[in-house]
């Protein structure tokens, strides 16, 4: 019945998986309050140069690609500071650069191929490595060391950057540390959705929980929840369908945003009436007067 566990190739690309459902959506949620949604795939398409130099560097494509995507989130906030009405040209030839780049040089090195090139555009699960391992669990810890243990002074810079400023709190450095965490992030989550897919689970998971969840607290642990079930169920689809792993888990993530959306209007519906009546039955107490024996308090 577990027979997918056997595999030592499997046994990594679920370590990988839970790593990437929980990282994912953990500063995807900080991207959405920010209205940057897209932010991931912009650095997805950043760190194909990474890749394509650790192809031709005969180095380590996720170290590679983690530094070239941290270099590239902090270009795309300088821009988004600094830059006025061009500032979109230069993002959109920042990302458009990267991948471009990033096909040229794994087409010049020896060690790359079209194999290579798809594995990282759309995830794979046979070639995460026990080096990829070992990378993916530091930049992971990184990742939820930030988001977890900042994350008062995310949420306030996410929410009003002016109050947050007026408040004291540096908000360029923290600025700059949501790019970079996020750059981290994309190196994460290569290995098993892909640089072209892995913004949409920052995104899905996070929207999918805002559905039925009303406070941030709340909405931060049902998406990676969320997040950490959608890539452990594509993951073993993956394995049994022989389908990409990547295309697999954005779906079953689309698929939760639509059940919890159809769960979400009922829930509503029924939350309006409670509070209809709430608001009868205080329109209607007399001062002073005794509750009636079935009358329920909470």
């Amino acid at each position: 019945m577990l027979e997918f566990l056997n595999p030592p190739f499997m046994q990594r690309a679920l370590i990988a998986a839970v790593l990437v459902g929980i990282t994912a959506p953990a500063i995807g949620i900080y991207l959405v309050q920010r209205r940057q949604a897209l932010m991931g795939d912009g650095i997805g398409h950043v760190a194909m140069t990474g890749v394509g130099l650790g192809f031709l560097l005969s180095t380590s494509p996720v170290w590679m690609a983690t530094l070239v995507a941290v270099a590239g989130s902090v270009v795309m906030e300088l821009i988004r500071w600094y830059g006025r009405t061009r500032g979109d040209i230069a993002l959109a030839m920042l990302f458009y650069g990267g991948m471009a780049g990033g096909v040229m040089l794994i087409n010049l090195s020896d060690t790359g191929s079209n194999a290579n090139l798809t594995s990282y555009l759309f995830g794979s699960l046979s070639t995460v490595s026990e080096e990829d391992i070992t990378a993916i669990v530091l930049l992971a810890a990184f990742v939820v060391l930030v988001t977890v243990g900042l994350r008062r002074q995310l949420f306030a810079v996410s929410q009003d950057e002016e109050f947050a400023r007026v408040t004291g709190l540096p908000v360029r450095a923290i600025n700059l540390l949501v790019a970079v965490t996020a750059a981290v992030t994309v190196t994460v989550a290569m290995r098993v959705v892909g640089l072209l897919l892995v913004s949409a689970l920052m995104v899905v998971p996070v929207a999918a929980a805002q559905q039925i969840a009303k406070s941030f607290k709340v909405t931060f642990v049902l998406a990676v929840a969320i997040g950490t079930a959608v890539t452990l169920a594509g993951t073993v689809t993956s394995y049994y369908q022989d389908v990409p792993p990547g295309a697999t888990i954005v779906l079953l993530a689309i698929a939760a945003f639509v059940l919890l959306t159809a769960l979400a209007a009922p829930l509503a519906r029924r939350r309006a009436r409670n509070a209809g009546s709430g608001a009868d039955r205080c329109t209607l107490e007399v001062p002073g007067a005794r509750p009636a024996p079935d009358d329920v308090r909470v």
